[in-house]
């Protein structure tokens, strides 16, 4: 089966390009969904960041601390790298494992730090959904009320726009209309049907 590698950075449009797909019946894998579903209360996930970042960062109910963890991350850049080691191999064998039991043309792995992280689940084709910084830092600050500075650290933790188009297989251009987007994932779900059923592509 294909795999399709969906990515971009925040404020992009990944979520809107991956429900069209969706529209088109496509499977649809998410690592930030499957994040959240391995570190749940008593999960391996969380019982190994207690274990290497300490117990402080539960919740009284045992839950993950969320907003504190995030904070450490931000303050201490090294943090990142070693959350990202515990939770990235996780993500990648489970997604793997959902993967191999469909039965489809093609799925679409959604994948936010495909491009950074050297752990991420392996794919046929990167496609990234592209606009550009300023596009981005609005979107966030509109819909999360972030602040400039806020978004501009999210923007530096993540691969730039370059290497980003750098790495595509494909693009999608989402600094207009929905309507627009649309079009363009719906002309890249037909040839990806096209390209599933002439041959398979090597794997990255």
């Amino acid at each position: 089966m294909l795999i399709i590698g969906l990515t971009g950075g925040i404020g992009c449009g990944k979520s809107a390009a991956a429900d069209r797909f969706a529209y088109h019946s496509v499977p649809i894998i998410d690592a930030d969904a499957i994040a959240r579903e391995l570190v749940t209360k008593d999960s391996d996930g969380l019982n190994q960041i207690a274990n290497h970042f300490g117990n402080d960062y539960l919740a009284s109910n045992g839950e993950l601390d969320r907003a504190k963890l995030r904070q450490h991350i931000f303050e201490h850049p090294e943090a990142r790298e070693q959350l990202e080691a515990i939770l990235h191999p996780l993500i990648r064998n489970e997604m793997q494992t959902r993967a191999a039991q469909l039965d489809a043309p093609y799925c679409v792995f959604v994948i936010p730090l495909l491009i950074e992280s050297p752990h991420a689940a392996p794919v046929d084709r990167i496609l990234v959904i592209d606009c550009s910084e300023d596009t981005q830092r609005q979107r966030v600050m509109n819909r999360d009320g972030n602040t400039g500075e806020q978004v501009d650290a999210i923007l530096a933790s993540q691969a730039t726009r370059r290497q980003r188009l750098a790495a595509a297989d494909d693009v999608a251009t989402n600094e207009s209309t929905l309507d627009s987007l649309h079009r363009q994932i719906d002309q890249l779900h037909a040839g990806y049907l096209q390209l599933a059923g002439i041959k398979k592509v090597p794997t990255r």
